[in-house]
């Protein structure tokens, strides 16, 4: 069985990669000339734990290969997948201009059955759009060709991505027919020989599966981050509360942590476009309203809490960051709390020492060079002289540093734990100032 991945984005790069390691042959798609030519000569354009040394391993082998021109592979290949961008519009809603570029491409050329599945985060409709768009380029041709429009959301966390597509809990198939449903079974049937759960459905449940799945994240996060504020109003430990209701099985414990809000490339997208495609069917998403309202406030909670100690007067301080990704493990800045933290900081005339592990050339790229930034080489060089260091994203470097030394570097022992990862009464003990979220404290 041969594939074809249309787009090397995350979500690309990362699918056919881990399609060739199981032994299919893949060529990945993209009209980036500049990004095909560096994947051929090992040059990964995203990082993700384990990602670069499979796409070596296997391009060597012969298994995957990179090419722009998807017009040239489509006669040869099973199974194509797009997974290229779907950008959010202003108005929300996401835009699938790349989505039904492929798709014209596909009905110009093709000339034998093909099955086609949108592995890209798509509205609810966008497989009958991507299945119209086909036919009528084959109606132009006056061809009559059999294919099959299938939706396959994917459901990778970057820092895990080739662990989870390795090792699925599920996967989720939106299909029109039994041919379709034998391929991907096919298909996905290496990667689930001992938990064989792959789930088939109709195609619009299988679109909106996945964009209902990051809501439903996306409002624990928020919801707990709104009891987080009340806990501080009313002299309760959200970290406490957390365990009581974590314990009880109809909740669980996953996304429970209060934080500094949630970002990245899926879950504030995601949101949007569902609230807009509700919008435009004339349902009212409240809860996912309050869900986007909640996390666009709590992005601002550490310059909030920083200002209220220094009673306002920020100007001329010196403040350590740590961490700029939107996660552990990734490069990934898109809607990061770091962004609007660090803005912040600098209207309100701070100086920003910041640090990352893995996302400094990223954070060079979008905050570029300004006069009060500097980006240190290492953790403990961003709180030398500061008076204050916030913890925005919880790198595993940054869970046990050493608090003595802390104490001598900065300026003002005031530290900021956005992620609740510290110890308060340990810190409190050596002489810091500590707050986190959802907690409160007597100064």
């Amino acid at each position: 069985m041969k594939t074809a991945i249309v787009g090397t984005g995350y979500v690309g790069l990362v699918t056919g990669t881990c399609f060739a390691e199981m032994g299919l042959n893949v060529v990945c798609v993209d009209i980036d000339k500049n990004k095909i030519d560096k994947l051929k000569d090992g040059i990964i354009p995203i990082y993700e734990p384990g990602l670069e040394e499979l796409v070596k391993k296997n391009y060597s082998d012969g298994r995957l290969s990179f090419t722009t021109d998807l017009a040239s592979c489509i006669n040869d290949v099973d199974i194509i997948f797009s997974a290229v961008g779907t950008p959010p519009d202003e108005d929300g809603s996401a835009d699938l201009k790349y989505v039904l570029d492929v798709a014209r491409t596909i009905g110009k050329n093709m000339t034998r059955y093909v099955l086609v599945v949108t592995k890209s985060t798509v509205p609810v409709g966008t497989a009958a759009l991507v299945r119209s768009t086909i036919q009528k380029e084959l109606d132009k041709r006056g061809l009559e060709i059999e294919f099959d429009v299938a939706s396959n959301p994917e459901f990778l966390k970057e820092g895990n991505a080739v662990n989870d597509f390795m090792h699925p809990d599920r996967v989720v198939v939106g299909v029109e027919s039994e041919k379709a449903k034998k391929l991907l079974s096919k298909l996905y049937k290496p990667f689930m020989i001992n938990n064989f759960r792959i789930i088939f459905m109709d195609v619009p449940s299988a679109e909106m599966t996945k964009y209902a799945a990051n809501a439903m994240l996306a409002t624990r996060i928020s919801f707990m981050n709104n009891i987080a504020s009340l806990c501080e109003a009313v002299g309760a430990d959200i970290n406490m509360v957390r365990a009581g209701i974590g314990s009880d099985t109809r909740i669980g414990k996953s996304f429970l942590y209060a934080g500094c809000g949630y970002g990245g490339s899926c879950f504030p997208k995601d949101v949007k476009a569902l609230i807009k495609t509700a919008s435009e069917h004339h349902v009212d998403l409240e809860i996912l309203k309050a869900v986007e309202k909640v996390n666009a406030e709590q992005k601002k909670i550490l310059f909030r809490k920083l200002s209220d100690y220094y009673h306002g007067d920020l100007a001329g301080k010196t403040v350590g960051v740590w961490g700029l990704s939107f996660k552990p493990e990734t490069d990934d800045m898109r809607e990061a709390p770091s962004l609007v933290l660090i803005h912040s900081l600098l209207q309100a005339g701070c100086k920003v020492k910041a640090y990352d592990p893995i996302a400094m050339n990223e954070a060079h790229r979008i905050l570029g060079n300004h006069e009060a930034i500097v980006f240190t080489d290492d953790m403990y060089d961003a709180v030398l002289d500061s008076d204050a260091l916030l913890l925005v994203t919880e790198w595993k470097q940054f869970r046990l540093p050493s608090w003595s030394v802390m104490k001598k570097l900065m300026r003002t022992p005031y530290i900021l734990d956005g992620r609740n990862i510290y110890d308060a009464d340990e810190l409190t003990q050596m002489g810091f100032v500590y707050e986190c979220i959802g907690r409160a404290y007597n100064r």
